[in-house]
């Protein structure tokens, strides 16, 4: 085969990413506390962009302004033409402005004696105060109350920063760090407690293995041991603790509460885990009164103490959109205009500076300003008819759920929203993604309402996934503490229910929903109920005459 040279000419169509279509596309799945950020980087960025309720007319040419302060004697009678600059300049009065009338205000009055004596008169008949000039004045001669009034760091030329006499929330490190100070006085015992309050996770425990500690810190185990020891007597109790379980005992011991029957349950928490009470009751050498109060006793400890400094802000779900019901029974779905950025572009603005312009670079750069305000505006308008559009799709194919509950959430995948409102399954992706809809059943992001489909056992409709997990928790819920339902036999419930599912199946939405086996829970219901059987025959016997 030869090969050669020539020349072709072909037509074909390709997609080209623009950076503004890129960006369009990244616009879609930003949450509304992310596009609120993007949307003001972009008003500090470009001129031409304005707020909405901010996007106020500019000032006509020639207008009379009320800011002296900008004004120099110049623009008193800079107008030839005798317009309205000089009925401006000519005042309220009509005597004619003369240029050296303002001379006197350079001149050097002499002290207030003097002004007195020229003017044969005391300073408060010429000029009286008013009440409230007279309180600030009497207010500014006053002697200071405290060092920061006497031109301290507070003040400057920028003005108080409110922000910075708001109260910081006391982070662990923080707290820990206070009580270091004062516990120990040695350098080197202080250098090794920070080195471990560094080590504190937020939940307030160390690792398990500080075996490397003390070679970092140039220094012996029997020490850093010590030090560990310190720490974990501050506030608050089970502070720096390498374990659960000596967590448990630190608070334990603060209540007084760590006897040899307490430390063996604390020894075997896992036995506890698994409610293997019969076990316990023997390690412990009590009966079945005492493990429970001794179990009660360990529910009401803290697991982990560290939690209750610094802890992160919960953020309240915005919702996007609001679906209420409607007038003729359907549903009204809206937006919510609270989280939509407003924002316009300053054509006024852009036509004055179009006219002033000369400079070839200027002019590029102000025509890119337009482009993207112009561009942004388009792209949030097409966001949020996008999200309209997608959540009006899903109310409509989830109307089961808004009218009967979560019993009749139907499958869903994104293909059918796409194919519907015909658009791709990208796209439908990206709308539902960190969205949420406000709802009569509460508030859901909107990639709750895609659930997987479970086939039906006789041959109908198929059952959502969620649904399915809804069917299960209630059945769980409703079973009797003598009568606990096991995978199998939730598998038969189910079948009969119509409902076609796998046993492994089951275990995984179970453990999903952090519902325990048909064997622990038999030991819990079996406990809770002996507890609530031997409560009545306790309060009989104290209650009985002696």
């Amino acid at each position: 085969m030869a090969l050669t040279q020539r020349l072709e000419f072909r037509q074909s169509q390709s997609l080209v990413m623009t950076p503004q279509l890129m960006q369009a596309i990244k616009l879609l799945q930003l949450s509304n506390l992310d596009l609120a950020t993007f949307v003001e980087d972009e008003l500090e960025k470009n001129p031409l962009l304005d707020r909405a309720s901010d996007n106020a007319e500019p000032p006509v040419a020639g207008e009379a302004t009320t800011d002296r302060g900008d004004s120099g004697g110049d623009d008193f009678g800079g107008s030839e033409s005798g317009g309205e600059g000089s009925d401006f300049a000519d005042g309220g009065s009509g005597d004619s402005f003369e240029p050296g009338a303002e001379d006197w205000m350079h001149r050097d009055l002499g002290s207030r004696s003097e002004i007195e004596q020229t003017l044969d008169t005391g300073m408060e008949n010429v000029f009286p105060e008013e009440p409230a000039e007279a309180a600030a004045r009497a207010a500014q001669d006053a002697a200071p109350a405290s060092y920061t009034e006497w031109g301290g760091g507070a003040s400057s030329d920028e003005g108080y920063n409110l922000e910075a006499f708001v109260a910081a929330e006391t982070s662990l490190a923080d707290r820990l760090a206070e009580q270091l100070a004062v516990a120990l006085t040695a350098p080197s015992q202080r250098m090794i407690g920070q080195y471990l309050i560094d080590l504190v996770d937020d939940a307030g425990y160390l690792p398990a293995d500080l075996g490397d500690a003390a070679e970092r810190l140039g220094t012996t185990q029997a020490e850093v041991e010590a030090v560990v020891a310190v720490l974990q007597t501050f506030d608050p109790p089970g502070i720096c603790a390498r374990s659960l379980a000596e967590c448990l005992a630190i608070q334990l011991r603060e209540l007084d509460r760590f006897d040899p029957a307490m430390q063996a349950l604390i020894e075997n928490l896992d036995l506890l885990a698994k409610r293997d009470i019969t076990s316990l009751r023997k390690l412990c050498g009590v009966d079945d009164e005492d493990l429970a109060d001794m179990i009660g006793e360990i529910r009401h400890l803290d697991p982990k103490p560290g939690l209750k400094f610094g802890s992160s802000r919960v953020q309240t779900v915005v919702p996007d959109v609001f679906v209420r019901p409607g007038p003729d029974g359907g549903w009204l779905v809206e937006l919510n205009s609270d989280t939509l950025p407003k924002v316009l572009v300053n054509q006024s603005y852009y036509s004055e500076l179009s006219k002033t312009i000369r400079k070839d670079g200027d002019k590029s750069y102000f025509s890119d300003c337009l482009q993207n305000a112009t561009w942004l505006v388009r792209a949030l308008d097409q966001r949020a008819r996008t999200i309209l559009k997608v959540a009006t799709e899903i109310v409509r194919q989830q109307d089961g759920f808004f009218t009967h509950g979560v019993a009749h959430l139907r499958p869903l995948n994104l293909k059918a929203v796409a194919d519907a409102i015909q658009m791709h399954e990208s796209t439908v992706s990206r709308v539902t993604a960190n969205k949420y809809m406000a709802t009569n059943r509460g508030t859901f992001e909107l990639k709750y309402f895609f659930t997987a489909s479970i086939a039906s056992a006789d041959g109908g409709e198929a059952h959502s996934a969620e649904a399915v997990r809804h069917h299960i928790r209630q059945l769980i819920d409703g079973e009797e503490p003598t009568a606990i339902l096991s995978d199998d036999t939730i598998v038969e419930r189910l079948r009969e229910a119509g409902i076609e599912i796998a046993r492994r199946t089951v275990a995984k939405y179970r453990e999903a929903m952090r519902i325990p086996s048909s064997v622990q829970r038999r030991r819990d219901k079996q406990s809770m109920l002996g507890a609530a059987l031997t409560a009545p025959a306790d309060r009989s016997r104290d209650t009985a005459p002696a």
